[in-house]
């Protein structure tokens, strides 16, 4: 069966990612895929970390344990940005899980009123009382060829952090909110464009609002169903896997190329809850599901 339309138009690659016995995937958060084509899942398993070989052939596990995993990025020198929600830290590793950045608090939580995740999406429990520092349950990372990173947070806040490749904080946007431009109701995810704009998945509020890297608002895309992240391919094309069932593939305006789901399925090539995405070289896809879905899917492009 073909998923997609357009030039985007893929088929499932059944049964891909091969584990141990023991071993298995479970909430798949984050997805990425290295200069090699590795790819990166960063899943609420007993083993958080598991690396393939784009073939699905297992690679290892890292040793490394996390609270709550979230989302991931690797970045333009190779390293791997991770957003630890449940202990609202952002990691910084080397490919070989050497740790070389921290950055917050561990286990504790910047001031914003919030203090636990709220229990189901819609409404107005993801709304903070007040913008807060880093991090309150830090959801997504982008990384600039300087080395500059930029935060998603998250859960318990409503703000987007810059911080420098030392991890010195050098600014910070966002209030609470569900209308205005600047205005997040659960900043969900962060990526960064071939034009050097930050995209960010303002998930409750079904939009995603692109920014300068000093934090200038310069435009904001509708028409999404609960975007959860966002992922800038090679060629400028935009992927945007949406909680709402459903996965989005837009150029770099904005404009919709390719779109499917949109029904609870535990089908291939359908979703549950989509939440990560990662391309690889070829232009094959591969997307994470959380909840109920909770599996990692290879899409082979045709």
């Amino acid at each position: 069966m073909i998923f997609g339309s357009g030039d985007f138009k893929y088929e499932v690659v059944e049964d891909w990612g091969t584990l141990p016995s023991g071993y298995e995937l479970v909430q798949v958060a984050g997805v990425a895929v290295d200069s090699s084509d590795r790819v990166y899942a960063f899943n609420r398993s007993d083993h958080k970390m598991v690396v393939f070989e784009s073939d699905g052939t297992f690679i290892k596990a890292w040793k490394e344990t996390f609270n709550i995993p979230h989302g991931m990025r690797i970045g333009p020198d190779g390293n791997i940005y991770l957003a630890d929600q449940g202990s609202h830290l952002v990691l910084k590793y080397a490919p070989d899980e050497t740790l070389i950045l921290k950055l917050g608090n561990p286990d504790q939580p910047s001031d914003t009123g919030k203090t636990q995740i709220a229990p189901a999406s819609g409404g107005d429990g993801f709304l903070v009382e007040k913008p807060g520092s880093p991090f309150n349950q830090p959801t997504g990372v982008a990384v600039n060829s300087d080395g500059d990173i930029f935060v998603s947070d998250g859960y318990g806040n409503c703000r987007v952090h810059k911080f420098n490749s030392n991890g010195d904080l050098l600014m910070s946007w966002g209030v609470p909110g569900i209308e205005h431009p600047g205005e997040f109701h659960l900043p969900h995810g962060i990526g960064l464009d071939n034009q050097g704009r930050l995209l960010v998945a303002d998930r409750e509020n079904h939009r995603i609002q692109l920014y300068s890297q000093q934090g200038e608002h310069i435009d904001t895309w509708t028409g999404f169903n609960l975007p959860c992240s966002v992922t800038v391919g090679p060629d400028g094309t935009v992927y945007v896997p949406e909680l709402g069932s459903r996965m989005s593939i837009l150029d770099s305006e904005g404009n919709l190329l390719s779109r499917w789901g949109g029904e609870e399925s535990k089908e291939s090539g359908l979703f549950i809850a989509p939440h990560s995405a990662a391309v690889d070289s070829r232009g094959d896809l591969y997307i994470g599901e959380v909840l109920e879905g909770s599996r990692l899917q290879k899409f082979a492009r045709v």
